[in-house]
């Protein structure tokens, strides 16, 4: 699990630490304030070290793998023009680091780079062991729709998809888990399939089919909205979203009507309270509050932290909190505040004219 994640002059945050909770991670603030930034950044160091020994052929890191593995997942996942833009807008040139540290000491890394770097960066603290588990980036779209053919189209084509839709397409075509696990996928999985009505299948084709009890559908057929809780039970059935590991998802509540949001959430803690390590970026009000009520009434063991990102001149700063009530005020989220008001404002007034008129 990551206990922490440090950036200097990175992007928009100037001298940022993030400390996290060891189940449940909501990052609220409004667009462009870097929701995104924070996931992203904490997946590429996930996902180097749960890939580093396959990949390097070592049973332990080194600094020379870690240089151009680190440095080629940043461009991979943020697609800038050249790695040192990534580096904090400022006169001259800008130094950036990057600290990832764990609740496993051993694995903590951390880099550096400036505005001139292209394809490496300095290794200033090097792990000595890697992840044994790769982790799950969601995006804000769903990936089934995508699926069929997307991995070898990113890999044999220029493209400006992330890696993150390519890491996550190779995931959703993993065998499903088998074994003792399964009771527990099942327990996680049939809220979802009673909410799509169906379970989610993979043809030999390579496309995704929703089975209910009528027939099969082609996913492409099926409400997006719909689509994003198949993504996700395909995810659970095949042990990926089981026991250890971590779950970066961006805006889980696109597209979803409040039902479905109010389901979401509750598997979102349900994944928490398994083991996984979850953290969430958002700026919806109705996610926000059902979070807030399931984990205190039902999920209060587990260790969430909430932070609020608020603009400051040309930077960023963040207040971190175990409560949502102290991480200061989202516009995004007082906007939805503003609307209730005004929406009983304009009823009430509307109450009095007719009691009037009636008089």
């Amino acid at each position: 699990m990551l206990k922490s994640l440090t950036f200097k002059n990175f992007t928009v945050f100037p001298d940022t630490p993030l400390e996290f909770g060891r189940n449940l991670n909501v990052i609220v603030g409004e667009n462009g304030l870097g929701k995104t930034q924070i996931l992203k950044a904490a997946y590429v160091m996930a996902y180097v070290s749960a890939r580093g020994e396959k990949e390097s052929a070592s049973s332990t890191p080194t600094k020379a793998y870690l240089q151009s593995a680190i440095a080629k997942k940043l461009r991979d996942v943020f697609k800038p023009d050249a790695l040192g833009r990534l580096a904090r807008r400022q006169a001259g040139r800008s130094r950036c680091e990057i600290s990832w540290a764990f609740f496993r000491p051993e694995l903590d890394c951390k880099v550096s780079f400036n505005t001139a770097s292209k394809s490496e960066v300095g290794i200033e603290q090097t792990p000595t062991t890697w992840l044994d588990k790769l982790p799950v980036y969601l995006p804000t779209r769903e990936l089934l729709t995508v699926y069929p053919g997307f991995v070898s189209l990113y890999e044999t084509t220029y493209n400006e998809f992330d890696d993150t839709w390519r890491d996550t397409c190779i995931l959703l075509g993993a065998l499903l888990a088998k074994g003792p696990r399964e009771k527990r996928i099942r327990d996680l999985l049939e809220p979802l399939e009673m909410a799509m009505g169906g379970s989610v299948e993979l043809d030999r084709s390579g496309r995704f089919y929703l089975n209910t009890k009528t027939g099969s559908m082609e996913v492409h057929l099926v409400a997006e909205g719909l689509r994003k809780l198949a993504m996700l039970a395909r995810l659970v059935a095949t042990g990926s979203l089981l026991d250890t590991g971590f779950l970066f998802w961006d805006e889980p509540e696109a597209n979803l009507n409040p039902k479905l949001i109010r389901l979401v959430a509750r598997t979102i803690l349900q994944i928490s309270r398994n083991g996984i390590q979850v953290f969430v970026a958002t700026h919806s009000l109705f996610l926000l509050r059902e979070l807030h009520i399931l984990h205190t009434q039902e999920f209060s063991k587990l260790d969430t932290r909430y932070f609020g990102l608020h603009a400051a001149d040309d930077a960023v700063i963040v207040k971190v909190s175990d409560s949502l009530d102290e991480i200061g005020s989202i516009t995004a989220l007082d906007e939805d505040l503003v609307q209730s008001e005004r929406y009983i404002d304009t009823e009430m007034g509307l109450m009095v004219t007719t009691n009037e008129n009636e008089r």
